[in-house]
């Protein structure tokens, strides 16, 4: 018991001093001027409080272990995702879906693409990407530019948007050949912040920070969802017969993203059973072994962040198309680190994991708004739990690629 009052009481007084000068002071305006004004109380509750929580887990027994799955669990995965995949497909048409939760599910599914898009470059290669974020911004800002400059549809732009995410993936897996674990980390992160940096201060191309307006909605072969179709397009309502509604283009957004989504599952699927899939994890148990097996694993990189980056641009195109106006404020580094933190919590390699933590990281605060302003704490304690819990992340089990003869 002292060993541990003295450990909580340690943690208490190093949680006033980092508070002191975060929540202790405040500016006071008044008549003479602006002046400093304690606020010590504040700092009282947050060493209380962490001097409490310490004191909480040195005292209670540690959390259990989570439960080792059966051995064919992983015969019900197929099942499970196909019910997701229906249950997705339904969505739209199900009484409690009206607008407002066919958007929100949008915004889930366009987590869950990246998510899945960065899995490729984590989960399967092992190369800790934290700059992930300016492949999505490369294909969002490639499609605005190629549509108002060209005057390209969404269908044009999309693939266009998806090969120059491409390539600047292949650029950025330069710099990273030689680089390991946590200097990848630090190399991406450094390359994520220039390309915003750029798309910020390159004002005669990408508008600077007042972004680019006003980007082209895509339409279904030719036809306009539009109230009043441009000249030579017939509306999507007029052309089935139906009153215009704002649904229609909503729900369409969501199928849109929905087989995106769904082609960039398939893809991660087979390409894993493939030579290049089996090399990627290769890459990721052992870099030496892999060389020894006489895999290049220059090449190997460099088609992670390749395949990884061009799916961020589908992504990207997408969110432009979307939201009709872009800027360099939705690429930060948050972006990079809440989509890492999907591919994390949900288990490295897992496919149906990733879709589960967008839910809980994205989802949740979008459908809970009261929750909107905790979602950082939520999300800090989430990591921790999972770290403490289940570090290999909820559904770490990943079934193999391929099996030796003989075994079950």
């Amino acid at each position: 018991m002292p060993a541990a009052l003295r450990d909580s009481l340690l943690a208490g007084l190093v949680a006033a001093a980092l508070a002191l000068p975060m929540l202790g002071v405040r500016l006071v305006d008044s008549a003479t001027g602006l002046s400093l004004a304690g606020r010590f109380d504040l700092v009282a509750w947050a060493a209380g409080l962490v001097f409490g929580g310490r004191l909480l887990l040195r005292l209670i027994p540690p959390l259990p272990a989570m439960p080792v799955l059966p051995a064919g669990f992983g015969n019900l995965r197929p099942a499970a995702g196909w019910a997701m995949a229906a249950f997705a497909v339904l969505l739209p048409f199900l009484p409690f879906a009206d607008r407002n939760v066919v958007d929100k599910a949008t915004l889930v599914l366009i987590y869950i693409m990246l998510g899945w898009g960065l899995n490729i470059v984590v989960g399967l290669a092992g190369l800790l990407d934290l700059g992930f974020v300016a492949f999505y911004a490369v294909g969002a800002y490639s499609y605005a530019l190629l549509s108002q400059s060209f005057g390209l549809s969404f269908w044009v732009c999309l693939p266009l948007a998806g090969v120059l995410s491409a390539s600047f993936g292949l650029l950025l897996g330069f710099p990273v050949l030689r680089l390991r674990g946590d200097y990848i980390a630090i190399v991406t992160m450094g390359l994520g912040e220039i390309v915003r940096v750029i798309l910020q201060n390159w004002q005669e191309l990408t508008g600077g920070p007042n972004g680019i307006s006003g980007i082209e909605r895509p339409s279904l072969f030719g036809l306009s969802f539009k109230a009043v179709p441009p000249e030579g397009q017939r509306s999507f309502a007029e052309f089935f017969g139906l009153d215009y509604s704002g649904d229609h283009r909503v729900i369409f957004l969501y199928f849109l993203i929905l087989i995106l989504a769904l082609a960039t599952n398939l893809f991660t699927l087979r390409i894993r059973r493939l030579p290049v899939g089996r090399a990627w994890e290769a890459l990721r148990e052992d870099e030496i072994a892999c060389r020894s097996l006489g895999i290049n694993p220059t090449t190997v990189k460099l088609s992670a962040f390749g395949i990884g980056a061009m799916f961020a641009g589908f992504a990207g195109s997408f969110f432009a198309t979307r939201q009709g106006f872009i800027s360099p404020e939705s690429f930060t580094f948050m972006e990079s680190a809440v989509i890492l933190a999907i591919v994390v919590l949900g288990g490295m390699g897992s496919q149906i994991g990733i879709v589960l933590a967008a839910l809980l990281l994205v989802g949740l605060p979008e459908w809970f708004r009261e929750l909107q302003q905790y979602r950082m704490l939520a999300f800090g304690g989430a990591m921790v739990l999972i770290m403490l819990w289940k570090p290999a992340g909820l559904l770490s089990h990943r079934e193999p690629t391929i099996r030796l003869d003989g075994q079950p």
